[in-house]
């Protein structure tokens, strides 16, 4: 596993793209389209793509049907790209499955490289892997979380009867475009006329509330292609949520209809708002409408049972430890909202670390209401911005006396929980502390990791 990984980290790395799909399409046409042997939902957005992806898988399974899952980036192990019955594939089938692609790949690159192009990049790689062990298996259903855009992204090469648009917000913006218009054109790229077939199928885009600007992009393109559109607000929508032990509690507007007593293991409005965006994706994945509603049982059971890790997850009590993966200001703003709205912390010390293409200012500005101290830090990333830069962001927005350093992630976590149970002026600890790891996906994933949480 290492030797491999060490191979794929020679390629392209994920934040560069070109805008083709020769190499990719070059692949699955070598290995006999795999690609094409089972349908597919397709979700490209900026904010809560994988959730709503593993929200999707669950539903699937719960009702009766075999799933492949592509979501990244990963947390700690690579192998969580790819899973196969709502389980991530073996170190060994990873390893295996890269070997037997491997004279296809070094083909293409000879092939791109006397057009004075590139190798096959790492996520165009990770992708047919993807494709060809969904085949192999076989599953009845992909569920397909796109790396970065949609036009251009290696999963593009797959035709999604259903394209899932989670909220788009600015991020990328060196590879995507400046402006939430350019951002949206590329996501709406996934979106994409069904091709002909012997048996008839809608496509249909399933699209989250987006700013007007990028609906109005979404909606054209869903035109250009005559998909069916269902959209959050109009279509399907949260009718009702309270907060519950665990999670919440949740009553959806679906497209078949109200779906009620529904219990989400998750924290927070957004995460309210992918479930009900998963929902409508997989009714109009089973052709579900105002007559035909899914089995009730079956979508509570697929709900009970999701899990997104890294997203406020709890991994310590006493004092209090969760980790979050949120790595853009939106989603800093819905730790923020999540935070102030369902929990009650007499202090809250948050860690931060930050990858060096991001908008650290812009995250830590959204975190600032909600942290009475913070512990700057570096995630161990080569891409992470370094500590002396992200403690001068944070002293601009929090103040000299709430910004502390750590050179290393571990002494961060030890010198938050130490600020965390620091004793009152009368000599008693502060009851209701707690610490909130976040910054970056690769924040989060280092932090499980030392908690020693298995790869999910």
């Amino acid at each position: 596993m290492a030797l491999v990984e060490a191979e794929l980290d020679q390629r392209w790395p994920e934040t560069k793209i070109e805008p083709t799909l020769t190499r990719i399409a070059t692949l699955m046409d070598l290995l006999g389209s795999p690609q094409q042997s089972y349908p597919a939902i397709h979700v490209a957005g900026t904010n809560g793509k994988t959730s709503v992806t593993r929200m999707i898988d669950a539903l699937l399974t719960a009702l009766h049907r075999r799933t492949g899952r592509i979501t990244s980036p990963h947390l700690q192990l690579a192998t969580e790209r790819i899973s196969i019955d709502n389980a991530p594939i073996s170190p060994a089938k990873y390893v295996a499955t890269y070997r037997e692609l491997l004279p296809y790949v070094e083909m293409i690159d000879k092939q791109s490289a006397a057009a004075s192009g590139p190798a096959m990049s790492k996520f165009e790689v990770l992708t047919g892997m993807a494709f060809a062990a969904f085949a192999e298996a076989p599953v009845d259903v992909a569920v397909v979380e796109t790396g970065m855009g949609g036009t251009w992204d290696a999963t593009n090469v797959i035709d999604g009867q259903v394209a899932v648009i989670t909220p788009i917000g600015l991020d990328h913006i060196d590879y995507l475009g400046p402006d939430l218009t350019s951002i949206a054109k590329e996501k709406a790229g996934i979106i994409k006329r069904v091709p002909d077939s012997v048996v008839p199928r809608d496509n249909v885009a399933v699209i989250a509330e987006q700013e007007p600007e990028a609906m109005e992009v979404l909606l054209r393109r869903a035109v250009e292609v005559d998909a069916a559109v269902a959209r959050e607000g109009a279509e399907f929508r949260v009718l009702a949520r309270q907060i519950a032990v665990g999670g919440q509690q949740l009553e959806l507007q679906g497209l078949g209809g109200v779906y009620d007593e529904i219990f989400l293991p998750l924290h927070g409005e957004h995460q309210a708002r992918n479930a009900v965006l998963a929902l409508a994706a997989v009714e109009a994945f089973f052709g579900a409408g105002a007559q035909r509603r899914l089995d009730v049982d079956a979508v509570r059971a697929g709900f009970a049972s999701v899990t997104s890790p890294g997203r406020l997850e709890r991994v310590r009590n006493a004092p209090t430890i969760f980790i979050d993966a949120a790595h853009n200001p939106a989603g800093a703003r819905a730790l923020a909202a999540t935070l102030t709205t369902e929990f009650d912390f007499r202090k809250l010390v948050g860690v931060i670390a930050v990858l060096g293409d991001k908008d650290a200012a812009g995250i830590l500005a959204a975190l600032e209401p909600v942290f009475d101290e913070i512990v700057v830090t570096t995630n161990g990333s080569p891409r992470a911005l370094d500590v002396e830069t992200l403690s001068d962001l944070a002293v601009q927005r929090f103040g000299d006396e709430r910004v502390v350093t750590a050179t290393t992630l571990p002494d961060a976590l030890e010198t938050a929980i130490a600020m965390a149970e620091e004793v009152g002026e009368q000599g008693e600890m502060v009851s209701g502390a707690g610490v909130v790891v976040t910054g970056s996906v690769v924040t989060a994933g280092a932090t499980r990791a030392l908690f020693g949480k298995d790869p999910a």
